[in-house]
């Protein structure tokens, strides 16, 4: 089965395509992807995780051709506005 993983921080974007042995969850195609080896910042204990922007649990059946979101917190930065 074919699915994505995607992650975006403040200077990267990384969009991989994975291949997955049928039955497989969004935390499947995450493993499968390395990502969190090229962003160790990532912590899927605390980061949500979604598919095509919906947020699911980590263990949700995986669909061909889903896209796999990991989320990371925003941030503000309290600045005034002139």
């Amino acid at each position: 089965m074919r699915a994505s993983v995607i992650y975006a921080n403040q200077k990267d974007q990384l969009w991989l395509d994975v291949d997955v042995t049928s039955p497989a969850t969004l935390l499947t195609a995450i493993t499968a992807s390395n990502i969190v080896r090229l962003f160790p910042e990532i912590d899927l204990e605390t980061q949500k995780v979604g598919v095509f922007g919906k947020i699911k649990p980590l263990d949700s059946e995986l669909v061909e051709g889903d896209r796999v979101e990991i989320y990371r917190p925003i941030t503000f930065e309290d600045t005034e506005l002139s």
